[in-house]
């Protein structure tokens, strides 16, 4: 693996490969790597893919400094485990190299979009995502895109980002990975106790009780009860549960049984923000 901390060194190596032909795949990451990120770096490999993979902790996207400040940081196994997937090329550049005093930025305009869910409960964090996202397609120029489904609206606003500027990346969405009991992978679980881990397992059961309730017709009543299941179970505090639209992530209140839906989460454990997804109508 080769590890790149200079834009220009990247963009000369992947310049290079180019004139071989070569396609790129590429796994955008801040770091404190789990099997969810390693699922995306095995997808572009098992794929053929030259295999790009880039560290770096966003400051834009973070509403809360304290949040940025307590996001955790584990670079030496995040090598390691890169080099055991194979991972072809590491970008691990620092702020003042994506964001230089002459970074000029912009405003996405994500609509509705970006006002749901994540968007209400830490605004200005898309723009941000957008910022860092469009800097990094416009350094590694790649092919494919890989992200994980666990990050459903995020998923939803990249596609519309490379919508929007115009871009040949393709987007490819990896599945969820979980840990035993189903709890979705995230670096923020490595804020977790042990008994934390357990309690947190609620999250994806409640969402799970919605798949094996719901019915076409009024369904409001099933995320305040989902809500007030997680309040039980030691959460602290519920930003939302929402069951959407699965392609605009607008709030459905009435189910015609047609619509394709999804319920999604985010919620507080001992002071960690925990969020997540399940799709109602597809299996």
């Amino acid at each position: 693996m080769i590890l790149f901390k200079r834009i220009n060194d990247l963009k000369k190596y992947i310049i290079d490969s180019r004139e071989a032909n070569t396609t790129i795949g590429f796994v955008p990451t801040m770091g404190a790597l789990h099997a969810g990120h390693l699922s995306l770096i095995r997808a572009s490999k098992n794929s053929g893919y030259l295999t790009v993979c880039s560290i770096f902790v966003n400051p834009t996207q973070f509403n809360d400094p304290s949040d940025y400040q307590q996001y955790p940081i584990t670079i030496e196994q995040d090598i390691r485990l890169l080099e055991q997937e194979n991972c072809d090329v590491l970008f691990m550049p620092d702020v003042q190299e994506i964001y230089p005093p002459d970074h000029q930025k912009k405003q996405y305009r994500l609509g509705q979009l970006e006002l749901y869910l994540e968007g209400k409960y830490r605004p200005g964090h898309f723009q941000g995502v957008c910022e860092v996202v469009d800097r990094l397609l416009d350094i590694v120029e790649p092919d494919l895109l890989f992200l994980g489904r666990k990050d459903y609206q995020q998923c939803m606003v990249i596609a519309e980002l490379i919508r929007l500027t115009g871009k040949s990346t393709r987007l490819e969405i990896v599945p969820t990975m979980r840990e035993p009991g189903g709890l979705a992978m995230s670096s923020r679980n490595l804020r977790l106790s042990e008994a934390d881990r357990k309690r947190a397992i609620a999250i994806y059961q409640t969402l799970q009780k919605i798949k094996t309730v719901i019915r076409p017709g009024e369904i409001n009543q099933l995320s305040k009860e989902a809500s007030a299941t997680l309040l039980e179970a030691g959460f602290s505090k519920v930003d939302y549960v929402s069951i959407a639209h699965a392609h605009s992530l607008a709030p459905v209140e009435y189910w015609d049984g047609k619509t394709p839906l999804v319920a999604l989460a985010a919620a507080f454990l001992s002071g960690v923000r925990l969020i997540d997804n399940i799709s109602l109508t597809e299996d």
